[in-house]
Formats: structure tokens, sequence, C-alpha cells
């Protein structure tokens, strides 16, 4: 049986410029940028993938390194390896770029948390970014990139310039792609604990794995939070490495997020169409595609997110997805972390404290809502 490069971390990234931020842009001069990945899979060899997709200055990488983590900043020295670029230790990326390392034999298996560090010499500029990561990275003064820790490092829960690391692994390894919101990236569940509902899902799967490839507050057909989900199909999804399946959690911020903006939600219709827009390519791919039902929201505790209207919108087009016969598969997360005395509203076990992000166990039943026998 063949190899082949798979997969087996993904990060998805926005832009440090866009109008509407939960955070400010991040620049970075003579520093060290410490991030933990969790591989969802494994193989004998890595490379990373690094992108300035949304810079407008050149990014200069002096010093790359992985590592297997050894806790917190912490490094497990032996497996410190460097990264090369075209042979090359030192590697510029032009605003809008991506490159891919060369490769190196590290060996790491599914839920190994695999060390990234990027010595950044000169000034970065405001970064492209991932914004709600759920995991802590560490940023130290100067180049500590081979350093076993990082005492006194400043701490950021979010992610920047990584958007993958493949595996060398098995040819027939079905590879799944999470691509969604904040429902997949996991925000509401514990901070560096790994138990977004993609993680859950991950300790199901009995033969591959989920990358996963949501950002939190992303919209279906709408730039706001990251281009929307059919600007970033073929680059989030179609370019995956070994994509065979994806899973797709979207419509909450598009009917959300307009209220609290003082705008009016998109219409049961554009919502539809735009599902049915994506089942359309991924099958044209010959990928299959499996496709969540909208969670409740009706107790966001955000002004103007939950309105009679917005929830109106999300029963039909609920309603649509179960009953169109458009996808592979239906998960019905909305059913699975309803209240049922209130089903517009999230159980309360579930809440992941503002009424519309799932906490721990929230997460653990919608990936409990997915048919992991359509994924083999």
């Amino acid at each position: 049986m063949g190899v082949q490069w798979l997969a087996g971390f993904t990060s998805a990234v926005i832009s440090p410029y866009e109008k509407l931020r939960f955070d400010e842009p991040r620049v970075f001069h003579d520093q060290t940028v410490r991030q933990v990945l969790r591989m969802a899979g494994g193989g004998e060899q890595v490379r990373v993938w690094l992108s300035n997709r949304y810079g407008h200055a050149p990014l200069t990488v002096a010093d790359a390194r992985v590592a297997v983590r050894g806790g917190a900043d912490r490094i497990e020295a032996a497996t410190d390896t460097g990264l090369r670029f075209d042979g090359s230790g030192h590697v510029t990326v032009e605003p809008g770029g991506e490159i891919v390392s060369d490769p190196v034999a590290l060996p790491v298996r599914a839920g190994t948390d695999l060390v990234l560090s990027l010595y950044l010499p000169g000034d970065t500029g405001p970064a492209t970014y991932s914004h709600t990561t759920v995991e802590t990275a560490y940023v130290a003064d100067g180049n500590r990139a081979g350093a076993t820790s990082l005492p006194g490092a400043e701490q950021v829960q979010a992610g920047f310039y990584v958007t993958g690391v493949d595996v060398l692994a098995e040819q027939d390894t079905p590879l799944t792609v999470a691509f969604g919101d904040s429902w997949f990236e996991g925000f509401g569940t514990t901070l560096g604990a790994n138990r977004r509902s993609v993680d859950a899902l991950n300790r199901r799967m009995r033969r591959g794995w989920a990358v996963n490839q949501g950002i939190g507050g992303n919209r279906l057909l709408t730039d706001e939070v990251g281009e929307h989900a059919l600007a970033r199909f073929e680059r989030d999804v179609l370019l995956c490495r070994g994509a065979r399946h994806v899973l797709v959690h979207f419509g909450l911020n598009d009917l959300g997020l307009p209220g609290m903006l003082g705008l009016p939600p998109v219409t049961a219709g554009e919502l539809i169409a735009g599902f049915a827009e994506l089942a359309v390519r991924a099958h044209d791919a010959g990928l299959a595609i499996h496709t969540a039902t909208m969670g409740p929201y009706a107790g966001a505790v955000h002004p103007g997110c939950s309105t009679p209207e917005g929830l109106a919108i999300r029963r039909e087009v609920n309603d649509w997805i179960r009953a169109s016969g458009t996808f592979d598969t239906v998960f019905d997360v909305a059913r699975a972390v309803a209240d049922p005395a209130r089903p517009d509203h999230l159980r309360p076990a579930f809440d992941g404290g503002d009424g519309m992000h799932l906490n721990d166990g929230g997460a653990r039943a919608m990936a409990a809502s997915v048919d992991i026998d359509a994924l083999g």
C-alpha cells in the first residue's frame, strides 16, 4: 500500500484588517512565536504550511522549528527539528503568499501536541491569524525557537501564520474536513483541553480523522469575520490534502450577526441556496458532504442577536436540511443540543455561557450526532 501527504492539522486564518474584529491585530518584531498544534492524524514525516495571505508586508522567518510538546511552553528537546524551505532555514513569504516546508522525519500520532516555533526578526506588520483557537501561543523576545522552555513568555489565545501540517500516511486513509464556524473552531470549550466538537469526533472515529477549518463568526454568505464559506470553500476544503468528506455547520452568524449590527438577517431562501451551492461544489469535486442543522440560540446574551424573525428562519432552513435529500447525510445538531422544554434554546447543561456557544459537554453531543460510519 502506498503513502501520500494528508492534512494532519489545519487552521483557517483571517485578515487583521477586517472591519469587524474581536481582538486587536498583532505585530511581531525580533520575537519568537511558539504555537501548540494538536495533530488529528499521524505519520512518519511532517511538513508545515505557513501563510502570509493577508499580510501587506513580506514575512521573514529566520528560524522555524518543530518538536513534540513537553507541557505548557516546553518542548521535548530530543525531538526538536529545524525546518527548511527549499533547503534554507531562512525564508521570506511575500504578501498574499503561502509556503510549505521541506519534509522532516518526525513521527507523530493522532493526539500528539506538535509545537511550532517561529523566529520573526523584522517588523511583520499585522499578522495573518486564527482568532479563536482555544489554545495558547507563547511570544518571547529574541530568537528562542530552539529553547526548551520560554519562561516569562507572553501568553496569547490565537494562532499566527500556520495553516497546516501534513503527514505522510497510508494512501487509503479517509480524511474529513470540518468546515464551519465557532461550533467547530471551539469557542466556549475549555482552553487548551482539546474538547472542541472536532476533537470529540476524532475520538469516536475508527478510521481516518477530521481536521478543523472552523472560523468563529464566519458566515455562509457574507464576508465579515473571514471570507464567507462559498468564497473560501476551494482553499479551505478542496485544497486540503487528501480530503474525501466535508462536514458543514453554518448559518447562525448569518442570522445573529446582522441583528447585532442593526441589520436584517438573510432570508431562508438565501441560506438554502447557499447550502445547496456547497453541496454542488462538494459533489462536483468528488467529496461527500454531511451537513448540520443550525443549533438553537434564543438565549444568546448578545444584544440584537436573537430575534423572532431569525429563529423562524432557522427552523425553516433546518426543516429543509433534514428533508431535502441534498446532502449525503445530515447530523441533527439542533435536536442533539436543544432544551427539550424550549427547543429554540440550548440545553442548560450544554451552554458555554452566552446562550449560543457549546461547552465541552455540548461539543461532545454535537460530535455524537455525526454518523461516523459514513466517514469511513
